[in-house]
């Protein structure tokens, strides 16, 4: 493939990331509950700040970068 065809490329390719507000508002979400789990951490909380680690980095995280926006409808 020369330049230009590697340039213009149509449509959305495998490693297309197209974020929208669910996106954003999930990594918020993690980055919140990462926040405040160490918080709690470094203050000797034993049972919330594992769990909202937890929730924020294997559970959120995933969550905010796989959810892709959704394909506008074509009009064929």
């Amino acid at each position: 493939m020369d330049k230009k065809a590697k340039g213009k490329r149509n449509g959305a390719g495998a490693g297309d990331l197209r974020f929208g507000t669910r996106n954003y508002t999930a990594l918020g979400a993690a980055l919140a509950c990462i926040v405040v789990g160490f918080a709690l951490l470094s203050r000797g909380s034993i049972t919330a700040a594992p769990i909202l680690l937890v929730l924020g980095y294997c559970v959120l995280v995933p969550y905010g970068l796989a959810t892709g926006r959704r394909p506008a409808p074509s009009g064929e």
